[in-house]
């Protein structure tokens, strides 16, 4: 994934439409093979960002609770007009996707909240009172200059901190950007060399990596299937 701000070309395709009852689905492509972004025409989240990357931790948002069962889903992303879902490598959109648009209307027929609870959840490029000249400066560039290019690609970044002694910003991405494979480009050919353009003090972009969860799979979801039975039980998918 490359970012428009340092010359990549323009590769978004005209939107697929799914249409069920009185709403539509649009779905684009991402930089990355297995993430596919979806925009439901409705509000997904009053703000922020949420990424999910289990059963467990899906247990906070019924949408991506519903989502998460479905045998090939890795990862829900939600942000404010889209989300993105990740599928295993061996999984096919082809019978996947029909299920999510349902799940989709489904869910905003029922007219469920999206999370579950208060959302305490702060956004990591929110500027506070403690934060540094140098950290104020490099939130800024980073919301302006950088995380609009990775939504439109059914993304979003994450700053995790700054080592001032080295100067090495620790950032995390996430949707569609999480594992995809041009990743690191991003990283080191886009927002590296803009934030030590703007910046002298940074030095280096490194990925922040979460380690393994050890609780991964103690409360497992009961998977929905996606293989396609015969007789056409599924809705024809837009591709």
């Amino acid at each position: 994934m490359l970012l428009r701000s340092v010359g990549r070309a323009a590769r978004h395709r005209a939107p697929a439409l799914q249409f069920h009852r009185n709403m539509f689905i649009q779905t684009e492509a991402t930089p990355n093979p297995e993430s596919l972004k979806f925009l439901p025409g409705k509000a997904v989240l009053e703000s922020g960002v949420r990424e999910f990357k289990s059963f467990r931790e899906a247990q906070a948002s019924p949408l991506a609770k519903k989502l998460m069962q479905m045998e090939g889903v890795s990862s829900v992303f939600l942000a404010t007009d889209f989300l993105t879902v990740s599928k295993d490598p061996d999984a096919d959109w082809l019978p996947l996707k029909p299920l999510i648009f349902a799940s989709l209307m489904d869910f905003y027929a029922a007219d469920e909240p999206v999370l579950a609870g208060d959302d305490d959840d702060v956004d990591s490029l929110m500027i506070l009172d403690d934060d540094s000249e140098v950290v104020q400066m490099i939130k800024e560039l980073l919301e302006l200059r950088i995380r609009p290019s990775v939504q439109d690609d059914g993304g979003d970044i994450v700053f995790r901190g700054f080592d001032e002694e080295e100067g090495v910003v620790l950032l995390q991405m996430q949707g569609s950007c999480s594992g995809c494979p041009s990743s690191s480009v991003t990283l080191k050919a886009g927002i590296e060399n803009m934030l030590m353009h703007y910046i002298p003090e940074v030095t280096e972009v490194r990925q922040f990596v979460e380690d393994d969860d050890p609780l991964e799979g103690i409360d497992d979801a009961p998977v929905i299937r996606t293989s396609p039975k015969r007789g056409g039980d599924h809705p024809a998918a837009s591709i």
